[in-house]
């Protein structure tokens, strides 16, 4: 029986915290982050106000892409722990009000999945045998991680798909028995009290019949319409909404490359099958693949992004919000800047804390951790960042690649979460997996804690802001000034009360003049990173003649609107 649609929108209203396991916190003093680490630190997590967490893969891997590369479904990665560990976090966060979600990762498995181990003896009496997408010739299509997108089989004699690395081979979606095996791993999930999934690249699933070859000069842009929101699509994943219906959970998508348009299909109408989208538009201010080619941030280009999903979303899907994640670089040293770094971490925050959707905070970056320079690319462990740097850009020097790689690789999302100024960053007793930022002396949890004034307190006054803020929750967004190179504006309203956030997105003091109608206006000073400037709860005029903003200031300010 189908779960009342109310019993399934907490999300609306939760603050999630995304954790990748492996560089969390490490409990059992192997250098690897765990669950063990995960339960010592659940308290830390529910200080934020956070009342959602969202796991990254812990299932069983090779760890060809760090989880992402499955060998079970429905157990853990002895790394981390065991089912049992995981029961315990996944009670305690229960007892602690926080929600639970894992990754569901059913593009692909692991090529040491025993499905893929079984298809690749073929034969026709095999049921495994069209688990996988088999072909005697490849197309022209390149994988996204890693050289072509098919690997040629010698046990089989055939190639395989991968979409992504070459030991993660695509699932069969077209066929049936596939499906049933997804149903079986959301109720095992879902039957032990997990609330709901994230469903990586979850628009890839449906291939174009007959996989024709891709079209354009980029070979991975151009063959992108061929599997991207695919022609059964919404039929398949109808199938597995029916499942999570009967627990209540919420589902969560991952879309690369979608449209807006193409989201709402997914969220909203007879098609709807996921309660949010994550999309990449406003990851593009930059450029998302930076491996690729570099272009600076520019805010005009993050502002219409989101204002793009804030208007088109409004009254028929809810947004979800998030600025860094596993796949991203640190966004203070993307969007914002490293010499302000309180400042824009900050100002970071508040421009997306309190847009309309629910925000996602990733491990780190509430205390505002940054990329990481290794010095050669034999330092890196990312099969992306790897890849990109011996496939683009060959004819640069050593020096103008990596400083690509420094720019773009996942790896700088993978640091060790920097937890004090001790060894390893108080991370683990022993030789952390992988390297420790040097910048952890003074970037870390436990200083971070003791300045009131911090990336992390503030993090948790945005929380607790947007905590039953019915205004901040669901009121209605408007973009302002949206020409303005320096600064993003924008009003939530809800009847007569409005709350504008004003950011400035520079490192310069500037003179920001209001939008007509502003000045003279009566405002209270709700939340603002310059404590010292402006009093928090003061009420005064908007200026006449222009507000002066240091760098990176932010604030969100209330008024009685006509």
């Amino acid at each position: 029986m189908a779960v009342k649609k109310e019993a399934r929108e907490w999300y609306k209203e939760a603050v999630f915290y995304q954790i990748w396991v492996r560089s969390f916190a490490d409990g059992n003093g192997d250098g690897i982050g765990d669950l063990y680490g995960v339960y010592d630190k659940l308290e830390y997590v529910k200080s934020l106000g956070v009342t959602a967490i969202w796991f990254n893969p812990l299932y069983p891997s090779p760890n060809a892409d760090f989880g992402y590369d499955i060998s079970d479904y429905c157990n853990i990665h002895p790394d981390y722990g065991d089912l049992d560990q995981f029961k315990k976090v996944l009670n305690r966060a229960h007892e602690l009000g926080m929600k639970v979600i894992m990754d569901l990762v059913i593009n692909h498995t692991s090529d040491e999945h025993p499905w893929f181990l079984e298809s690749r003896k073929g034969g026709d009496d095999n049921p495994y045998k069209d688990y996988y997408i088999w072909r005697d010739e490849p197309n022209n299509w390149d994988s996204i991680f890693e050289g072509k997108a098919w690997e040629y089989d010698p046990v089989r004699g055939q190639y395989y798909l991968h979409l992504f690395a070459k030991k993660q081979p695509d699932l069969n979606m077209d066929n049936p028995a596939v499906r049933e095996e997804v149903k079986k791993v959301l109720r095992f999930w879902l039957s032990m009290g997990v609330d709901g999934f994230r469903e990586d690249v979850i628009n890839f699933i449906s291939k174009k019949e007959g996989l024709p070859n891709g079209i354009g000069f980029l070979p991975i842009i151009g063959s992108m319409h061929n599997y991207k929101d695919g022609p059964h699509i919404h039929e398949y994943l109808a199938e597995f909404r029916k499942v999570c219906d009967e627990y209540g959970a919420v589902q969560i998508g991952e879309g690369p490359m979608t449209t807006v348009n193409n989201a709402l299909k997914y969220l909203s109408g007879d098609t709807k099958s996921m309660d949010m989208m994550f999309s990449f538009d406003h990851m593009m201010a930059d450029c998302l693949f930076t491996e690729y080619y570099h272009r600076p941030f520019k805010l005009i280009r993050f502002k219409k992004a989101l204002s793009r999903w804030q208007y088109k979303l409004a009254d028929k899907a809810w947004n979800s919000l998030y600025l860094e994640n596993h796949d991203h670089p640190r966004i203070i040293s993307r969007y914002g800047s490293e010499k302000f770094h309180r400042e824009s971490g900050t100002a970071l925050a508040t421009a997306y804390m309190f847009l309309k959707g629910t925000p996602f905070i990733y491990q780190g970056q509430e205390i505002g951790m940054t990329n990481i320079r290794l010095k050669s690319i034999d330092d890196y462990v990312d099969v992306s960042t790897i890849n990109n740097y011996h496939k683009y850009h060959l004819k640069d020097t050593v020096e103008q690649r990596l400083r690509r790689i420094h720019l773009s690789s996942r790896d700088s999302a993978r640091t060790p979460v920097q937890w004090d100024d001790s060894e390893n960053a108080g991370f683990s007793s022993a030789k952390p997996w992988f390297f420790v930022n040097p910048n952890y002396k003074t970037i870390n949890v436990a200083a971070e804690e003791k300045d009131e004034n911090s990336i992390l307190n503030y993090y948790r006054r945005c929380v607790k802001l947007r905590e039953g803020n019915s205004v901040l929750l669901y009121g209605d967004y408007r973009e302002y000034a949206h020409d303005n190179p320096f600064v993003y504006m924008y009003e939530r309203r809800k009847g007569r009360t409005s709350c504008f956030v004003i950011c400035s997105f520079t490192g310069q003091p500037i003179t920001f003049m209001l939008p007509k109608g502003f000045a003279g206006h009566s405002a209270k000073m709700l939340l603002t990173n310059y404590p010292d400037k402006r009093v928090t709860g003061r009420v005064g005029k908007l200026p006449e003649k222009g507000l002066k903003l240091s760098p990176y200031e932010a604030m969100v300010i209330k008024m009685k609107r006509v």
